[in-house]
């Protein structure tokens, strides 16, 4: 066959670089033990998470003062029925610290996402349209920065009062700075892009362009910060509800736990201490994954 009738090669199946790359995050996150032994931690606090009222033991609210102060399995004067001990009034810790993982996952989650929304918008605004509209955001983004974002979520939980719907907005609205700052940045490199002057020079809207072509591009540091916010947002609630302002009484939450149990430490030491471990454990397997996830995601890491 002579070279001008060769067949022309066949064109890359659709989908195929994405795939080659999914693939290859997915052979960094696992090659990693950290990452392995955070997403196995977080996998089984998520799971004692959701199936609480089955996992868990006891009740958590159920009180028995005969039971008051039993010290954990392995101790002198531990029973077998309650393998943490009991607090004060003889509600099981074990127990409580399960139901307690669904009040921490849950707040972590939602004020994640709720910053994630207000934050991710305001980047891509701010990113793009450059201008006044650049300059509105980020200077509004440079005042909230200048709060401690405890002190003012404090304030706001303390004046609207505690439940767990306001610590979800409380705590949403005082952390979509950061993602407001790390989008801009990104957009701000990607506008540049062959790309995105291709796309603008076919006519593509700006909704279109943004959500289509930025959007995308941003996952990866989307995901990242993301991750490691829902650690942040739990050591808060738990910080919040140690002094009181937190979910209020109806809900056993691990901050709760320890406030309530730092008056008898001296007699009682596993009270605070096994909501701090559960903290963080927790704490450290969301981190431990974030961190490994950033490594796999960016492909300057061999």
């Amino acid at each position: 066959m002579s070279v001008g009738t060769l067949a022309p090669p066949l064109p890359a199946r659709a989908g195929a670089e994405p795939t080659v790359e999914r693939s290859r995050i997915w052979r960094k996150f696992v090659r990693n033990p950290a990452a392995i032994a955070g997403a196995a931690v977080l996998l089984l606090v998520v799971g004692a998470a959701v199936f609480a009222p089955w996992v868990a033991p006891h009740d958590p609210a159920r009180q028995s003062l005969i039971r008051r102060f039993t010290p954990p399995v392995w101790a002198d004067a531990g029973k077998s029925a309650h393998v943490l001990g009991t607090d004060q009034v003889g509600r099981d810790i074990l127990s409580r610290i399960i139901h307690g993982a669904r009040v921490s996952l849950i707040v972590g989650i939602a004020a994640v996402v709720v910053s994630l929304t207000v934050g991710v918008t305001l980047g891509l605004l701010s990113g793009f349209l450059h201008g006044r509209v650049d300059t509105v955001i980020m200077t509004i983004v440079d005042v909230q920065l200048s709060f401690p974002q405890l002190l003012l979520a404090l304030a706001f939980v303390a004046a609207l009062g505690p439940s767990l719907v306001t610590i979800i907005v409380v705590l949403g609205l005082t952390g979509w700075e950061r993602y407001t700052r790390v989008v801009r940045a990104e957009v701000l490199a990607l506008r540049e892009k062959e790309f995105v002057e291709a796309a603008r020079a076919m006519g593509v809207s700006t909704p279109r362009m943004i959500l289509r072509h930025l959007l995308p591009n941003t996952f990866s540091s989307i995901i990242v910060l993301s991750t490691l916010q829902v650690a942040q947002a739990i050591l808060q609630e738990a910080a919040l509800s140690f002094l009181g302002v937190g979910t209020g009484s109806a809900y056993p939450t691990w901050g709760q736990m320890i406030s309530l149990g730092r008056d008898f430490v001296s007699v009682a030491w596993w009270l605070p201490t096994f909501p701090g471990l559960a903290i963080l454990v927790t704490v450290l397997a969301i981190n431990l994954v974030g961190d490994r996830l950033r490594d796999a995601l960016d492909p300057r890491v061999q």
